[in-house]
């Protein structure tokens, strides 16, 4: 069994002083990823014994970022997804592995007035294109913050979010595309109609104390892996950032 912890921490040095350290051995994972890390290279010195850390940095200051921290060694990793326009600000960083390849993603945000909106819909793209190559080779886990909840029971409040960034119709489309092209949403795959449980909550409102929040975290795999999947979860019970971890259990 293979135990895989997905968490955009929404700035790890903020996450570290909330009981990062304590998450990061109560989950006890095999790989475990971060985005939104925040980060620039020597700006903290994370000891984790018994992993490989690998680290991609944004080119902007205290800005996106992503990590992945593995016990097994990669046969190779990877940092981008081989495209100029995409590849300044950290977000991808993937690991391959002799049975499938594992990369973690921090998806763009389509952001306020939808001002990035046709940027992510290059990104989506350019991304899924980057996915189907790796297929070629080998079977692709992929998870992190895809900036988007895919039906109307990924949120709270679908009506009145309806065209805000991460549930505008052409974000959930090109989500349904993702599907289609041969990928499957993990804690969907368990839980098909399950309602209120969420991976991210807003700052704002008493969100979290509410449960206003939207399902935006995510582990994919491709189609060929799906008799592994042996469990997903959410894990709303670990605070520390204004997302919780999300996790899938492979045999």
């Amino acid at each position: 069994m293979k135990k895989f912890i997905s968490w955009n921490v929404n700035g790890l040095r903020a996450c570290m002083g909330k009981c990062f350290s304590e998450s990061f051995q109560e989950l006890n994972a095999d790989i475990f990823c971060l985005q939104e890390t925040k980060l620039q290279e020597g700006q903290i010195a994370l000891e984790l014994p018994g992993y490989h850390q690998f680290w991609n940095y944004a080119e902007k200051k205290g800005y996106s970022g992503t990590a992945v921290f593995t016990r097994e060694e990669p046969l190779q990793v990877t940092y981008g997804i081989g495209i100029d326009e995409h590849d300044h600000e950290g977000r991808v960083i993937t690991l391959e592995f002799p049975e499938y390849y594992f990369s973690t993603v921090y998806v763009p945000n389509s952001q306020q007035d939808l001002k990035r909106l046709s940027y992510r819909m290059r990104w989506e793209d350019d991304f899924l294109r980057y996915l189907k190559n790796l297929e070629t080779h080998k079977p692709v886990v992929f998870c992190g913050d895809l900036n988007v909840a895919h039906q109307e029971i990924d949120l709270k409040n679908p009506k009145t979010n309806h065209h805000n960034a991460g549930f505008t119709d052409e974000e959930r489309e090109k989500f349904s595309r993702l599907l289609n092209a041969g990928f499957v949403d993990t804690f969907r795959y368990f839980y098909p109609e399950q309602t209120d449980i969420y991976s991210w909550w807003s700052y704002r409102f008493h969100a979290r104390e509410n449960n206003a929040g939207w399902r935006i975290d995510y582990f994919i795999v491709s189609e060929s892996l799906a008799p592994r999947l042996a469990a997903a979860k959410i894990h709303t019970e670990i605070t520390g950032s204004d997302h919780c971890p999300v996790e899938l259990d492979l045999v």
